[in-house]
């Protein structure tokens, strides 16, 4: 076993000794990691522990962004250990505090707070299913989760400004008014997906899902229909 390891181990039995030492010691990447993989009734594959039964009165901060572009980044450094990130996804929570949406890492003892730039999910594939003779449009995410469109995950479009996150990743004044002819404000699909949670479809999917269903015309917008399910859904989208 190498340093990093041992150090690791010793600390993730640390927090599993003493309830106090445990919340704080969660701020830490690893032992997180390594406190989600063996605490808590966590799981086997990818099912989703029970976040809503979970009330821990300690709250902190934790220096992790999820980016527009589905990035994770951890104290300025991007994650790129896709399970790792799949494991954290899995403990995200949503709240809204007094009008305010706030993202959070939950676990049974502490819950770490936590800034999203856009939506907490990204979802990188869609793709057709048939179950009992009847088709579905099936989405995943790059975390893992897996969702068909149905009523209660549609599909909406919203718009996305991203000069809104100029002043969080801490662009000053001067710059942000120099690159405002880069800043990009554009329509966006989402779909919901778990525990209120909801993911942006990256570009290459919709184009995808643009082929799979049936575009018309109707005056200034350009209708998609999607049939999912039995049912269909439509999507209007303002012609530029």
């Amino acid at each position: 076993m190498n340093k990093d390891t041992s150090d690791m181990s010793k600390n993730a039995e640390t927090v599993t000794e003493t309830p106090n030492d445990k919340a704080s010691a969660l701020n830490n990447i690893d032992v997180l990691s390594q406190y989600l993989k063996t605490n808590a009734g966590m799981r086997e594959g990818r099912a989703i522990p029970p976040l809503e039964k979970w009330d821990p009165q300690n709250v902190t901060d934790m220096d992790l962004i999820i980016k527009a572009n589905g990035e994770w980044w951890h104290e300025g450094a991007k994650v790129t250990r896709e399970s790792l990130v799949s494991l954290f996804a899995s403990v995200l929570w949503k709240e809204d505090n007094n009008g305010t949406t706030e993202y959070y890492l939950k676990t049974p003892v502490q819950k770490m707070r936590i800034h999203v730039e856009d939506a907490p999910l990204l979802i990188n594939d869609v793709g057709i299913v048939s179950e009992n003779d009847v088709s579905w449009l099936e989405f995943t995410t790059t975390t893992g989760d897996v969702v068909r469109l149905d009523d209660e995950h549609s599909i909406t479009l919203k718009t996305y400004d991203s000069k809104d996150n100029n002043a969080i990743n801490g662009v000053d004044n001067d710059t942000r008014l120099e690159n405002m002819h880069n800043i990009e404000t554009a329509v966006r699909p989402y779909m919901m997906v778990r525990n209120n949670l909801t993911a942006l479809i990256s570009r290459n999917t919709f184009y995808h899902l643009t082929e799979i269903g049936e575009l018309s015309e109707d005056g200034k917008e350009t209708v998609l229909t999607l049939q999912s399910g039995g049912k269909s859904y439509q999507l209007s989208m303002p012609n530029n």
